[in-house]
């Protein structure tokens, strides 16, 4: 990956030992970008070495210009100009997380509506997670026996998220290569898995999470919803909308996209 005329971003997390670095560059040829989604720098499944080693590379074009989001709640803006972001990976590897933002684009696809998975930056939200407890299970009871129990009581097995995870990636090799409907086709197949419930629910997750979260980019989600996000009071804007709707842009947690604009 050439890094010489990049733009670096350090968004440093208060519980990590090194930056987070979002980076932006020229953009690929039509050739390139195919075939390069993601960095390919070798590395192993450490957390140290995916912080430091392993990139999604993402057209910011594709994404409408896109609000980054550090682990600490930072946040930067990148404009939708024809650049590439290069989006540094906690817990996949580049070629993990190209499979997931194609299937989780194929859960949730962009229509007539708005946005899907893809723009809205779902695989970051993914990665995030799966690097947190969640991914380790650390806040569910993990000893034995594991029994399967009512569907009420949810998941009983003996496997981490992040287990479940890197052993279903495994048969979806090359998935983002492949057609739309052979996306598809390969979905159907796994859809009654315990992969697939997860990769669901964690689409939907990063669909409509807080931008803090990772996932969500400039609130996509949320405008699809018409929900407001995180307005602490509607109290400037009681006089002035008598007999119309009001549907205020929404806030997040990191307070709202444009406050961070350069």
């Amino acid at each position: 990956m050439n890094m010489g005329n990049a733009n670096f971003v350090n968004v440093v997390s208060k519980n990590e030992t090194a930056d987070e670095i979002f980076t932006t560059s020229a953009p690929l040829s039509a050739n390139q970008e195919a075939g390069n989604l993601v960095s390919e720098t070798p590395c192993d499944h450490s957390p140290k070495q995916m912080q430091r080693r392993q990139f999604l590379v993402i057209s910011a074009a594709v994404m409408g210009g896109v609000l980054l989001c550090g682990l600490d709640g930072s946040t930067q803006r990148v404009s939708s100009e024809d650049r590439l972001i290069h989006i540094p990976l906690h817990f996949f590897d580049s070629a993990e997380a190209a499979i997931v933002m194609a299937a989780a684009s194929r859960i949730f696809p962009a229509d007539e509506s708005g946005s899907g998975a893809k723009e809205a930056g779902v695989v970051v939200y993914i990665d995030r997670h799966l690097a947190g407890p969640h991914g380790s299970d650390g806040h569910r009871y993990t000893q034995p026996p594991f029994e399967d129990g009512v569907p009420e009581l949810g998941y009983q097995g003996k496997a981490t998220p992040a287990e479940i995870y890197r052993e279903g990636l495994k048969g979806l090799a090359g998935f983002h290569l492949l057609p739309v409907a052979e996306q598809d086709k390969a979905l159907t197949q796994i859809e009654s898995s315990l992969f697939f419930s997860l990769l669901r629910q964690h689409t939907i997750e990063g669909m409509f999470c807080d931008p803090v979260h990772g996932g969500n980019v400039d609130m996509l989600g949320w405008q699809l919803l018409g929900f407001p996000g995180a307005r602490m009071s509607n109290y400037d804007d009681i006089d002035k909308h008598f007999g119309e709707a009001f549907r205020p842009d929404p806030v997040s947690l990191g307070g709202h996209p444009r406050d961070n604009e350069e």
